[in-house]
């Protein structure tokens, strides 16, 4: 058990999928895995294993914001073994060529986090996607014949962006605005494990869009069957 994970070893999987929403985990494990057991509840923040495809997969809800993810991610690593970590989250579009519900495989991300000062204070790291994960990702999504782009995000501290910083990360061609997936790369590095992050666009800033509550936490289904399937093949 860690701290904030109240797990036996081997109740979690080395393969993982990382929603902010633990409610979204539910969700997913529900509907999607086989014989799905929870494994912790600790702050409402949910936890399941199952299998998908005959492939044992958990599924850990991680909160809002890279500080809430990086407590989850670090006592994954750390406490229990995980090997292959994929968020499975929304962000914010910022570019006219994309629509709400696209999905957005992640292979970097941008982020205002003091996080990264915090580690590498004058030097600048690049939070990247493991490359085999999108890789994959990127050939199934073909397969599935969905909306999709490759790209990176911002991954930023500020939900209200008081200073329209989304302004500038757009003049770059970062696809959207998110909360998590920049740590979750960090964390990868460190601890040498592969992991990306697969993104539907629940609202779009540049159009006003946006989609309810609801859609968000059960209807984004593109993406988890895109992850589960990413698993299932690398692990072949």
């Amino acid at each position: 058990m860690s701290t904030h994970i109240n797990a036996p070893q081997g109740a979690i999987a080395k393969n993982i999928l990382l929603p902010g929403d633990p409610l979204r985990a539910k969700f997913i494990a529900e509907n999607f895995l086989e014989n799905p057991k929870l494994y912790n509840e600790v702050r409402g923040m949910l936890g399941f294993t199952g299998t998908y495809k005959g492939v044992p997969i958990s599924v850990q809800g991680t909160g809002m914001g890279q500080p809430s993810l990086s407590i989850y991610v670090t006592e994954l690593f750390k406490d229990y073994g995980v090997e292959n970590a994929i968020r499975v989250g929304t962000c914010g579009a910022i570019q006219e060529d994309l629509e709400l519900r696209d999905t957005i495989i992640v292979n970097s991300a941008c982020s205002d986090s003091s996080l990264l000062n915090q580690r590498f204070e004058n030097l600048h790291f690049a939070p990247t996607a493991d490359f085999s994960l999108v890789k994959t990702a990127d050939r199934i999504a073909q397969d599935m014949k969905i909306r999709y782009s490759v790209g990176s995000v911002a991954s930023s501290d500020f939900f209200y962006d008081i200073n329209s910083n989304w302004k500038t990360w757009a003049k770059y061609g970062v696809k959207g605005i998110e909360m998590e997936s920049a740590e979750l790369f960090t964390l990868a590095a460190q601890y040498k494990r592969r992991a990306m992050a697969i993104m539907t666009v629940s609202d779009h800033i540049l159009k006003g869009t946006q989609t309810t509550a609801q859609e968000r936490q059960t209807s984004f289904t593109n993406m988890m069957s895109l992850a589960l399937q990413t698993i299932v093949e690398i692990n072949r």
